[in-house]
C-alpha cells in the first residue's frame, strides 16, 4: 500500500506579485513529496492452494466418488474457500496487483453461490450454476488476454476454461458425461494450482526461482529487476494518483 504526502518543511505557498487578489498559487510539490510503501507477504500461495483443495472436493463429487447425499457436506468444505480467496484478493489489491486481485475475487465469488445452492437444494440450482459457469468462462477468456506474462495465473486460467465450459453445459443440458468430464478437469485444475502454489512458496522462502513458473515481461522484471524498476511510474499507480 502507498500514501503520498508533502514534507513538513517547504510547504509555504508562493504568490506571484502580479497575481489577482485572493488567488493562491502552490509551488511545485514534487521535491517535497514522499511515497511510503508497506511491504506484505505474497498471498498468492494461499489463493492457489485454496483453488486446489476446493477443486478436488467438487471434482470428486462430479466424478461420483461421493454419494449424492454428500452434496451438503461438500458445500460446507468448499464454503471456506470464499473467505480465504476474498482475503487473498484484498491483500493483492494492497500489493497493487489488480490482475491477481481481480482473479482471486472472482474465484471467491464462484465458491459462494456454489456452496449456497448445494446447501439449500434450490430448484433448478444446477441449471443456474450452469449459466453462472458459462459467465465465468467469458470472464476467464478475457483474463487470459492480459495474464500471459503472469504464467502462474495464466496456466490456472487456461485449465479452468474447459472446466467452466463443461460444468456450464452439463448443468444446462443435464448430460452426465459432461459432468464427469468437468470432475476430471477439476482434478487437473487442482494439480496445476497445487504446483503453482508450491513453486511460489519455494521462491518466497529462497528469494529465487526454484521451480519454473514462466514469468515474462513486466512480471519477470517485477521479480528480477532492481529497486529502480520497482518504483518506475509509481506516481501513476492507484492509491498514489488523485483518482482511479
Amino acid at each position: 500500500m502507498s500514501t503520498a504526502s508533502p514534507a513538513a518543511d517547504g510547504g509555504a505557498q508562493a504568490t506571484p506579485p502580479d497575481a489577482p487578489q485572493g488567488r493562491r498559487f502552490e509551488p511545485d510539490l514534487r521535491s517535497m513529496t514522499r511515497i511510503t510503501l508497506r511491504p506484505i507477504a505474497s498471498p498468492m500461495p494461499l489463493g492457489f492452494f485454496t483453488i486446489a483443495i476446493a477443486s478436488v472436493m467438487t471434482g470428486c463429487l462430479q466424478l461420483g466418488l461421493f454419494d449424492e447425499a454428500a452434496r451438503g457436506a461438500v458445500a460446507l468444505t468448499v464454503l471456506p474457500a470464499f473467505a480465504l480467496q476474498l482475503l487473498v484478493s484484498v491483500l493483492a489489491f494492497g500489493a497493487r496487483d489488480v490482475i491477481a486481485a481481480t482473479l482471486m475475487a472472482v474465484f471467491a465469488g464462484s465458491w459462494l453461490p456454489y456452496s449456497l445452492i448445494m446447501l439449500s437444494g434450490a430448484a433448478d440450482g444446477l441449471q443456474v450454476l450452469g449459466v453462472f459457469n458459462l459467465a465465468l468462462l467469458c470472464f476467464g477468456a478475457l483474463m487470459t488476454a492480459v495474464t500471459r506474462p503472469k504464467r502462474a495465473l495464466w496456466f490456472v486460467l487456461v485449465v479452468s476454461l474447459p472446466r467452466w465450459a463443461a460444468t456450464g453445459l452439463g448443468g444446462i443440458t443435464g448430460a452426465e458425461w459432461l459432468t464427469r468430464t468437468s470432475g476430471a478437469l477439476g482434478l487437473v485444475v487442482a494439480l496445476v494450482a497445487m504446483y503453482t502454489a508450491f513453486a511460489l512458496m519455494l521462491e518466497d522462502m529462497r528469494s529465487e526461482e526454484v521451480l519454473p513458473i514462466g514469468r515474462s515481461g513486466p512480471a519477470h522484471h517485477a521479480v528480477e529487476g532492481d529497486l529502480t524498476v520497482q518504483l518506475r511510474n509509481l506516481e501513476r499507480q492507484a492509491g498514489v494518483r488523485r483518482t482511479l
